[in-house]
């Protein structure tokens, strides 16, 4: 989730959710789902030529038990029972990616079905700035900016440090102007370039928002945008099963609907769009265990289902390690501040009033920096310029409303609302405003003079480090297939979004703004042409 599930209950009456059944083609005879068959579902959901029961046993590709943990108990099954449904591309989560893959593939000609956990859409989209990264689009050229492919990659790249998958970079950029041009001019999405500052490590203006940057807004647009395509959305939803062959290819998806009762789907391909493993605190503490403690800002569905199942075909994973944070969340609030706040020239100190580090190099970095402060908080400070560009943000007008972000006239006050020596923090203030005259140079190698000094009255807000979404994943290639252990691409299984590696490296600092988005759009699109090619190709 970038600035840039559990639920059950009944139909989204605003879009076209449907909480009912699963349709598609019937299917009762058991074979595996092929697409070949489509039309003719049954819409009380009834099962047509077979028992609802003797499910096999589960196993990894090994033969092993495959279940997950805290509840998780997504699994892989080698054998198909009887089918309920068919369709011909499934998809597994209804955020960015998902819909995202969902036009593509219709538009590819192949019949789809969406599923979703949820009784409504969230997930990371909802609860990011719904910022996307682009570079060369149309919207930049009619604004006049210079941007172009080779630059998103090589900021991509470099705020890794060369340890993301540097052709998937390049690749994903590249295809980044294409997706906003046909979410806008097909799909009408109210997008625009946001260039009234850079988030850190852009080098040009990047990113593409909707009017108010809020991801409830990007994803609303997105589940319209299905409804005028005329694509089935199922929600309360819950795919725990995958059904495959002994060549690896997912014939079916057993879908668990809000009774308990497990419906079994034929598909021809299946696309997973359905995050990462930030709601799971068995998978945090075996792979990130370093922020596996913060408070978690994301989605508690995001529960590693597509890396369990990935594991369990004997899929390749890597990054794992790898998450966005946040070093401005405010607490209690749990609100997170606009960064444009920071990097427009504000900063952050400690309940000492000493500031601990460069703030702007990154935020997602920036979550472990604050939690190793005293208490696990600091204090962000910045000034009335700073707090208009940070309140573009829906979450940062969201934080002002909970009362989190505070004013005081005049040091002194600050320090006395802080709690800390208001010498000390006059002293830091006298710093920062010497550092951004140039009078000095900072010892954390920020450089503070490409922004106005602060001026008063101040604004500041009490925040602490977490954690919004993961970033390691499924490995796939440029059309989002998934790569097997021997470097073998799955037969009919692509991965997009959170539910793939993403494009950080292996840690927390190497998360550009906006690239998870950036990765759920693109692979998104790319996934659902490469699927619709596959099925209508073989149907």
């Amino acid at each position: 989730m970038d600035e840039s599930e559990v639920g059950q209950g009944g139909p989204n009456k605003s879009g076209p959710n449907k909480s009912g059944p699963a349709r598609g083609g019937s299917a009762g005879d058991g074979s595996a789902g092929d697409g070949s068959t489509r039309g003719g579902s049954t819409r009380d959901g009834s099962t047509r030529g077979g028992p609802k029961k003797g499910n096999p046993e589960a196993r990894g590709a090994d033969g092993s038990g495959v279940t997950g943990t805290r509840g998780n108990d997504v699994r892989v099954l080698w054998s198909v029972p009887p089918l309920q449904a068919r369709t011909e591309v499934l998809i597994v989560g209804a955020g960015a990616c998902g819909c995202c893959a969902a036009l593509a593939a219709q538009e590819g000609g192949a019949e789809i079905m969406l599923l979703e956990r949820d009784a409504s859409p969230s997930g990371s989209t909802a609860l990011s700035g719904g910022q996307i990264p682009a570079a060369g689009t149309a919207l930049q050229r009619a604004a006049g900016i210079a941007d172009n492919a080779e630059t998103l990659a090589a900021d991509l790249i470099a705020k890794s440090k060369g340890q993301c998958d540097t052709a998937m970079a390049r690749h994903i950029a590249l295809a980044s102007a294409r997706t906003i041009d046909w979410l806008v001019a097909r799909h009408g999405l109210p997008l625009g370039v946001v260039d009234s500052f850079r988030y850190p490590g852009h080098s040009a203006f990047h990113m593409h928002g909707t009017p108010t940057l809020d991801g409830a807004e990007l994803l609303g647009g997105l589940l319209s945008a299905l409804a005028a395509s005329g694509i089935d959305l199922v929600t309360s939803a819950r795919v725990r099963s995958l059904y495959a062959g002994p060549d690896r290819q997912i014939r079916a998806v057993g879908v668990v609907r809000p009774d308990g009762h497990e419906e079994v789907i034929g598909c021809a391909a299946v696309i997973l769009a359905c995050n990462g493993y930030g709601g799971n605190p068995a998978l945090l503490r075996r792979y990130a265990p370093r922020i596996g403690k913060a408070h978690y800002h994301g989605h508690t569905g995001n529960t590693g289902d597509a890396a369990l199942w990935g594991e369990a075909l004997g899929a390749r994973i890597a990054d794992m390690g790898s998450y966005q944070g946040h070093g401005a969340v405010t607490t209690p609030q749990m609100a997170h501040l606009g960064w444009a706040c920071i990097a427009a020239g504000g900063f952050q100190v400690n309940a000492e009033g000493r500031r601990f580090s460069h703030e702007n190099e990154g935020y997602s970095e920036q979550a472990a920096k604050v939690l190793a402060q005293p208490g696990g908080v600091a204090w962000t400070i910045f000034d009335e310029r700073c707090h208009a560009l940070g309140a573009q943000l829906h979450s940062h007008r969201e934080a002002e409303s909970l009362g989190a972000v505070l004013t005081a006239q005049t040091g002194v006050e600050m320090a006395w609302r802080i709690g800390c020596d208001a010498k000390v923090l006059a002293e830091t203030l006298a710093e920062v405003a010497a550092m951004a005259a140039g009078r000095r140079r900072d010892p954390f190698g920020r450089d503070f003079t490409l922004s106005p000094t602060l001026v008063p009255p101040y604004r500041f807000a009490k925040v602490t480090g977490a954690l919004f979404h993961t970033q390691g994943g499924l490995e796939v290639d440029e059309d989002g297939r998934v790569l097997f252990q021997d470097g073998t691409k799955a037969p009919n299984l692509f991965a997009g979004g959170g539910a793939a590696r993403g494009l950080s490296g292996p840690a927390d600092w190497g998360y550009l703004s906006g690239s998870g988005l950036l990765m759920a759009t693109n692979l998104g699109r790319l996934a659902g042409e490469a699927a619709a090619r596959q099925v209508v190709g073989t149907a």
